[in-house]
């Protein structure tokens, strides 16, 4: 089955009618009617009911036309999205975010490149640290930001994009709200909404353990949204990172002695990359994240990229 045939055979059954089928398509009526032969023949059954004044499909075609169309349809729009692709109208983004990497810090980035290319296609996939390395690795992603990630891969390509606290969040009516800092022994005694799907949980639960808190007590999340809405409700603290957002009515209180993570960018060496996704590296390594960030952390991350 060819696409010439295809297209010859909705326009007969468009116009029910071989000659002006013929002109439609721009071919002599004798090779329209010889590819429609060779489609019936493939099809096992003819397709129109031929008469002299006009054709009509027959039960065969009626049940065939849906199907040929949206395979017409559907080839006419791969080789348009093909030509876009060629001429740099369209891109495509494959993008990783660990749990623990709010979208804000890749949304305006991801504006400016649909400044730059008139057809966007943006696919953002949610995974667990461990989760991230293999989505690259397999190639469903192409670029991904998170935290600290260990793994053996020497292919992982790495930059560090900035160093933040991750400080004690609670609501703005817990008693230890008017605290200018917390030391980690005060969070004995406390319920603390825990987020095992963090990078830096080992770090996160030995901090806490060491602290007297009964970690097999804790509130357990999936996702920092769920941590923020039990906060909201009253419902004890939890150790966040200072990148993600929460609501009005919760503070964040750092610790005596800091406690932070770096956001780093993750990409594989050696795959060819595209002008969006280079752009896409570029303007987030580029960025300005002093907002996240303490000056020590900002020096550190200067040294290293």
């Amino acid at each position: 089955m060819e696409m010439h045939q295809i297209r010859y055979f909705l326009a007969v059954a468009r116009t029910l009618n071989f000659t002006r089928a013929a002109e439609e398509c721009n071919v002599a009526q004798p090779s329209l009617t010889r590819a429609i032969k060779n489609l019936e023949a493939e099809l096992g059954g003819e397709l129109f009911h031929r008469e002299r004044a006009s054709s009509h499909l027959t039960n065969l075609g009626r049940s065939m036309l849906p199907l040929l169309s949206n395979c017409y349809d559907n080839a006419v729009a791969a080789k348009s999205q093909a030509e876009s692709y060629s001429q740099g109208n369209m891109a495509s983004l494959r993008i990783a975010l660990s749990q623990t990497i709010d979208f804000d810090l890749v949304a305006g980035a991801i504006g400016e490149l649909e400044q730059a290319f008139s057809d966007l296609q943006l696919s953002c996939h949610r995974a667990a640290a461990d989760d991230v390395v293999e989505c690259l690795r397999s190639g469903e992603v192409e670029i991904a930001l998170a935290g600290p990630i260990e793994t053996t891969w020497d292919r992982l390509d790495s930059w560090p994009l900035f160093s933040e606290d991750l400080h004690v969040t609670l609501r703005n009516d817990h008693p230890a709200a008017v605290r200018s800092s917390i030391d980690p022994t005060e969070l004995a005694g406390e319920r603390v909404i825990t987020r095992p799907y963090c990078e830096q949980w080992q770090k996160c639960r030995e901090l806490l353990d060491a602290s007297g808190v009964e970690t097999h007590l804790c509130h357990e999340v999936d996702s920092d949204r769920d941590a923020i809405r039990l906060l909201e409700a009253g419902f004890g603290i939890s150790l966040l990172p200072n990148s993600v957002r929460v609501g009005e009515n919760l503070i964040r209180i750092p610790f005596t002695n800091r406690f932070d993570r770096t956001i780093r960018l993750y990409s594989v060496a050696g795959r060819l990359r595209s002008p969006a996704l280079g752009g896409l590296i570029n303007l987030l390594r580029s960025a300005d994240w002093h907002r996240f960030e303490s000056a020590a952390a900002s020096q550190v991350i200067g040294e290293a990229g």
